[in-house]
């Protein structure tokens, strides 16, 4: 079944999910801080949050009852200062959830380099897509989005999981540009079963 998806933020992440599922033949509409997000919700059957974690609060209030019902990807990382801005006992995805208590919030995206989304790949290898959410079909199409792309997308379990899956990019962003002066960004989890 080919979407619509709407993408809130027009960054790398943004650009590399929009190049994914439009060769996957899905319709896209990718809309920036100063646009129409209400409008872009309300057209959208899958609504893509990859705007800066600062923002997410700001964008929510402004998407209103316009992602009720609908699936929420939160592909933010729920990043501060000195690193995660919240973890253990909640999660970034978590009070997205919180802000938007109708919307169907999925936590996908956020452990993989923006370079590799588009094609869910590095070196010819599929990259591990953890999605997390509370609502099984909402999951179900962001996994099924997440392989068309080209990912290995497996379900991480309920939303609380986005408290494991945002540590996990950190440690990804470690990896690519700190911890042994990086592996830079052609790196990425995969899962061998």
């Amino acid at each position: 079944m080919k979407r619509k998806i709407g993408i809130i933020g027009k960054g790398n992440v943004g650009k590399a999910i929009q190049a994914g599922v439009q060769k996957s033949g899905h319709e896209t509409k990718m809309i920036g801080r100063a646009g129409n997000i209400k409008e872009t919700a309300a057209w959208a059957d899958v609504i893509v949050m990859a705007v800066p974690f600062g923002e997410v609060s700001a964008v929510a209030a402004q998407l209103g009852g316009a992602a009720d019902g609908k699936a929420v990807v939160d592909a933010t990382n729920a990043l501060g200062k000195e690193g995660l801005a919240v973890g253990f006992t909640t999660s970034g995805a978590e009070e997205l959830q919180k802000k938007l208590p109708r919307a169907k919030v999925v936590k996908a995206f956020n452990t993989i380099f923006a370079q590799n989304m588009s094609t869910g790949k590095v070196k010819g290898t599929a990259l591990l897509l953890p999605v997390a959410g509370d609502d099984p079909a909402a999951k179900q199409a962001v996994i099924d989005l997440g392989k068309e792309i080209g990912f290995d997308a497996v379900d991480a379990g309920p939303l609380a999981n986005a408290r494991l899956l945002e540590p996990m990019a950190v440690l990804n962003i470690q990896l690519g540009y700190v911890i042994n002066k990086g592996l830079g960004t052609g790196i990425g989890f995969s899962l061998t079963r």
